[in-house]
């Protein structure tokens, strides 16, 4: 079975039709798995941080307004490959795998001079589906906090709304920067290359009163406008109306500052700026809540071009998720996160939003996450004991001295020599070496960019009609 659009055309349509008549949000529906990219959400925050020297340069700044300028400037050029998923425009996206409650992306950059960046993301609730992550980087004395939850509708093009915020803090000069999460819409999804276009506009507020503010303006209806364009100023509150620096361009391809009081201009070109991958453990050294581990069957079957392989194995995964739902429900208990808490307010927040509130919003039934950077310090595997994701207890763990457990896997495909695919049921598939190959590789440009986001607007339908 193949994984391209083009051979499940018929599949893609039924899904158009159907999410066509569904009002409202979407959330957590199982789509095809010939949509899928082989990593989570969870994995996804990695992308404020792959760029090591852009996170770092804030606290390097030698006044306030050159540290708001280059807050600004990691802002911007992070969000190629936060919207990219960190793959090339030209290799298209694919839609990630939907994190689970609990689910662990742990990882570090080590790069010259910069030192060791970190980074640990959770996922700290799935009804709705909220991401919370820290970065932080001791050596230059500078972090960032953070959560988003998404809310996905559907009518001819895919709108996502963001929910949530981030702060940015340099220690040094005890600075911080409220960060918001801009909204998407995915334009182009009826032709054959849809792709993602920030709207709205939003303010990066620091603390010390100097404001970023980001319009995005995109491609127009009738070609007006330059795709994933954008225009900023960053201004005093003291002086709204007088430019500090004044920013324009596209933020997947070049744009200028200029010294609003000099005229000096400074072009950055986003392509230019190398993306550091991150480094994280082994999967077989990872604990079975670690994203790649945890889904390692999946991301396995989709790699072969295995779908029945990838259903299967992600199946596992969420009937795993829903019997330790109920069984929590069942005895009055609740999850308990590892890394983050959930808190009734923020006053930092409360306190930095009040210059800019229409760029941030919040919803209470997602609420609002901080980090417990007690467990950041003492942190240790096995993180659960010896439950994993699938809600089942390892007994292997129990006697690991290492720490080291190992999740049942989930079912998997068994290869003969002869090319015959024994299923677990039993059911046998004849395939061509040229056809087990043609699988395994990557998705053409056309198939992944259209996959991107079809399981996105079924899995955000599904919690409307949950919510209601």
């Amino acid at each position: 079975m193949s994984n391209s659009i083009a051979s499940n055309r018929s599949t893609l349509k039924e899904f158009l039709a159907s999410i066509a008549t569904i009002q409202g949000d979407l959330s957590n529906i199982t789509a095809p798995p010939f949509v899928l990219g082989g990593f989570s959400t969870a994995e996804l925050p990695q992308y404020w941080a792959d760029h090591p020297s852009l996170f770092v340069a804030p606290a390097l700044g030698k006044d306030a307004q050159t540290r708001a300028l280059l807050v600004l400037k990691w802002f911007l050029g992070s969000l190629k490959n936060q919207q990219y998923a960190g793959r090339n425009e030209e290799d298209g996206v694919k839609k990630p795998l939907n994190a689970f409650l609990g689910e662990l992306f742990l990882g570090q950059w080590n790069h010259g001079s910069i030192g060791e960046t970190r980074l640990v993301s959770e996922q700290v609730s799935h009804h709705p589906p909220v991401t919370a992550c820290y970065l932080w980087n001791d050596k230059h004395g500078i972090r960032a906090e953070g959560f988003t939850q998404q809310e996905i509708t559907f009518s001819g093009s895919v709108s996502i709304k963001q929910k949530g915020y981030a702060v940015l803090r340099i220690e040094e000069y005890e600075e911080d920067y409220l960060i918001p999460v801009p909204n998407v819409k995915v334009k182009g999804i009826l032709g054959r290359t849809p792709y993602p276009e920030l709207v709205g506009t939003y303010s990066i507020i620091s603390s010390t009163g100097i404001v970023s503010e980001i319009k995005f303006k995109g491609k127009g209806l009738i070609g007006s406008g330059s795709k994933n364009g954008f225009e900023a100023r960053t201004y005093s509150l003291d002086t709204p109306n007088s430019n500090l620096y004044v920013v324009s361009g596209s933020w997947n391809g070049n744009f200028t500052i200029e010294n609003a009081k000099t005229g000096e201009v400074d072009v950055f070109d986003t392509n230019a700026q190398k993306s550091i991958p991150i480094t994280v453990p082994d999967r077989s050294e990872q604990d079975p809540w670690e994203s790649r581990r945890a889904w390692s069957s999946v991301i396995d079957a989709l790699g072969r071009g295995d779908m029945k392989g990838t259903a299967e194995a992600k199946s596992v995964v969420e009937e795993g998720q829903r019997k330790m739902r109920k069984d929590e429900e069942a005895q009055g208990k609740s999850w308990k996160r590892m890394f983050f808490q959930q808190q009734q307010s923020d006053p930092l927040f409360d306190k930095l939003s009040a210059a800019c509130a229409e760029s941030f919003t919040v919803d209470p039934k997602g609420g609002i996450w901080k980090v417990n950077k007690q467990t950041i310090q003492s942190m240790q595997k096995p993180f659960h004991g010896n439950l994993t994701p699938t809600g089942q207890a390892n007994a292997q763990s129990q006697g690991d001295s290492d720490g080291h457990t190992e999740i049942p896997e989930s079912p998997k495909v068994q290869s003969e020599a002869n090319g015959v695919i024994v299923y677990p049921n039993g059911h046998k598939e004849v395939l061509a070496e040229e056809a087990v190959e043609k699988q395994a590789g990557q998705a053409s440009h056309e198939e992944s960019i259209q996959d991107a986001y079809i399981e996105e607007m079924l899995r955000a339908k599904y919690q409307s009609a949950q919510r209601q």
